[in-house]
């Protein structure tokens, strides 16, 4: 079995490719193991290094270090191969997949407790053919995540600072509302609304909570559908949608049960937000991805662990 690290130097707030080299060569040298590193050059090279080894047909074990990027890249590159195993070595900024794992996050630092670590399989989102294992949000929240990059380039806006940037610039001056046609569970519909976000896992743009209820193994997938708020009900609103509580919102918010959701737009690009990535489209089909990921973590670890079920009285809204 080979265990390979496919490291992005440019994740997080410091380079830490030497770091993580010589964590890997230390777990070689203890337990004997054929290791190897990859240092990613560019966008994409991720997907490529895990597609390319997933397709050599010998077991490996890839190890994806960077942010929530990193790991979607990893993922659309293996996911499929029974070969393949993939787990995260977080060293990105947001890092908001771990968070499903609850108290058992922090052991993911540490390679020592992953290359031996169960497999299992992970359901992922499908999203114009391309993968996300946490979240798919189209609309507002999307455009955040887009432009958390853009400001995040500037000296004084890193971290935090580039993402309170970009809210503000899109709450000031972009608006919060879109209007779209949604097919959903055999009907259509169209109308004024503020974001879609469908949802494999439980975490988003840094903490953002659509629900508690998603979980990431069990072939279902939750969409929350908002309408388009007015600014001042923006603020009064968004502190509940952040905490999971789109059900106190029923004349704002919905859950949508159905396993494929497609999006159109009239006359703009939706941007949609896989997993931090962003990409425009006129049209937006996403469903349950066919192909599952093999994942593997510390001993005793639940990609559910933070799941919670919904309050018995919040069924799937009808359309």
């Amino acid at each position: 079995m080979k265990h390979v690290f496919i490291i992005n130097p440019a994740a997080g707030k410091r380079d830490r490719a030497a770091e993580l080299m010589a964590a890997a060569k230390q777990l070689q040298q203890r337990h004997g193991l054929e290791v190897e590193t990859v240092l990613t050059r560019r966008p994409g090279h991720a997907q490529e290094t895990a597609r390319s080894l997933a397709q050599r047909g010998e077991t490996v074990r890839l190890y994806a270090c960077g942010g929530d990027g990193t790991l979607s890249e990893v993922a659309n590159g293996m996911a499929g191969y029974a070969n393949a195993a993939m787990t995260c070595v977080p060293s990105g900024t947001g890092n908001d997949f771990l968070k499903n794992f609850g108290d058992k996050a922090a052991l993911f630092a540490d390679p020592e407790n992953l290359w031996d670590g169960p497999r299992f399989p992970l359901d992922a989102i499908d999203c114009n053919g391309r993968l996300a294992l946490t979240v798919a949000c189209s609309g507002f929240d999307a455009q955040v995540a887009e432009d958390v990059h853009r400001y995040g380039d500037m000296p004084l806006l890193k971290g935090q600072g580039s993402y309170i940037a970009s809210l503000a610039v899109n709450f000031l001056l972009r608006g919060i509302g879109h209007r779209w046609t949604i097919t959903a569970g055999g009907e259509t519909f169209s109308g004024d609304y503020a974001l879609a976000a469908v949802c494999n896992g439980r975490y988003y743009g840094g903490g953002f909570i659509p629900t508690l209820a998603a979980r990431m193994d069990d072939g279902v997938l939750d969409t929350i559908l908002v309408k388009k708020v007015s600014r001042l009900e923006f603020l009064r609103l968004v502190g509940r949608y952040a905490k999971g509580q789109y059900y106190l919102l029923p004349d704002y918010a919905r859950r949508i049960a159905a396993q494929e959701l497609t999006i159109e737009s009239p006359d703009r690009d939706i941007v949609t937000c896989l997993d931090g990535e962003a990409v425009h489209n006129k049209r937006v089909v996403i469903c349950l991805s066919e192909k599952r990921v093999n994942f593997f973590g510390p001993a005793g670890c639940d990609p559910n662990a933070t799941w919670v079920p919904l309050p018995e009285q919040v069924p799937a809204a009808s359309l």
